[in-house]
């Protein structure tokens, strides 16, 4: 199967049989990545959550009255 990577548009041939191939079929949104950009995504977010100014928010959820 080939697959195109969101970011860099580099084209690769992925496994018929593999669980990411599956994915990509059955999940029309799951979105490919080349291993060159998973890795340097994961690399520049471990620098932001060093920096400590780094947030993740949570949805406030609202409270329900009638319960």
């Amino acid at each position: 199967m080939k697959v195109q990577c969101v970011l860099c548009d580099t084209v690769e041939e992925v496994e018929d049989d593999s669980l990411q191939a599956k994915r990509l079929r059955n999940r029309r949104i799951y979105m490919y990545l080349c291993s060159e950009c998973y890795d340097r995504i994961g690399d520049k977010t471990r620098k932001r959550h060093a920096t400590g100014s780094f947030r993740l928010y949570d949805t406030k959820k609202k409270q329900k009255d009638l319960i």
